[in-house]
């Protein structure tokens, strides 16, 4: 257990995120395990089976800087209550920036705050970015977007969303969100929107490698028919791509379900 501390006090020196797990009910009540944001684990509950699920769940909390507290079978096993762990986050939570005052955007801000995410509104019209539309935001900025993008922190937690359809607004927006970190970049619009989206993009200079960083149509392809569903489809494809995975049905997968 001295090993967790340490790893603990050097995380907090360095500023490093890190997720502390601690066996509050079970056999070994006290056991700490300590993960890093790179997948570093010290530690163990008491046995390899519970340490690789308690692992994959303090991973997926971590990334969204939550804190909770799950429960397990001895080996791990899910839907058991033999052992109960409390998985703390030390990260603050991943941002959400979505750039336009739009209808879908209550939705996706909605979903955003379900996900974890700290989420912020942006848009340099001010009649239509108001605390009342947005009451799910944290904050709601009026601002033009490549403006809000060089004043503020974005990392590779970050989610960046543009739904403005206004070339004035998501032109700029795209250039500046792919001069960031941002671990996704989205986009609203049809094909066709995109394709003549693209090519004002290539006009400004925007490279290849650039634009594929773009995801647009936004979303997975789950037959969204409501802003909530399309809501639901753009995590889906931001967890997916976070996993590393392709965002098919588990039922004709083969093999783990969990990375």
């Amino acid at each position: 257990m001295g090993e967790v501390f340490h790893r603990v006090k050097v995380a907090l020196a360095e500023n490093q995120a890190f997720a502390l797990c601690t066996l509050v009910t079970g056999p070994v009540v006290g056991a700490k395990m300590f993960l890093q944001k790179d997948g570093e684990i010290v530690g163990s509950m008491g046995s390899a089976a519970l340490d690789r699920a308690v692992a994959n769940d303090a991973a997926g909390l971590l990334a969204n800087g939550r804190t909770e507290t799950r429960h397990y079978g001895l080996e791990g096993e899910a839907r058991l209550s033999d052992v109960e762990v409390f998985i703390e986050s030390f990260a603050p939570p991943a941002r959400l920036i979505v750039f336009g005052a739009v209808d879908f955007t209550r939705s996706l801000s909605r979903i955003g705050k379900i996900m974890g995410y700290h989420v912020t509104v942006c848009d340099p019209r001010s009649v239509f970015a108001t605390t009342t539309r947005f009451p799910e935001a944290d904050e709601v900025v009026v601002s033009w977007p490549d403006d809000y993008l060089a004043s503020t922190r974005i990392d590779e937690r970050t989610v960046i969303a543009v739904l403005t359809h206004d070339p004035k607004l998501d032109v700029p927006a795209l250039l500046a969100a792919v001069a960031t970190p941002a671990a996704y970049i989205g986009a609203m619009g049809s094909r066709r929107t995109h394709a003549v989206r693209v090519k004002r993009l290539q006009s400004a200079g925007m490279s290849e490698a650039d634009i594929a960083r773009i995801a647009a149509p936004i979303g997975l392809d789950i037959g969204a028919a409501t802003p909530e569903e399309a809501a639901i489809s753009v995590f889906a494809e931001i967890v997916a791509l976070r996993s590393g995975r392709e965002g098919g049905r588990l039922t004709g997968g083969s093999g783990s379900i969990h990375a």
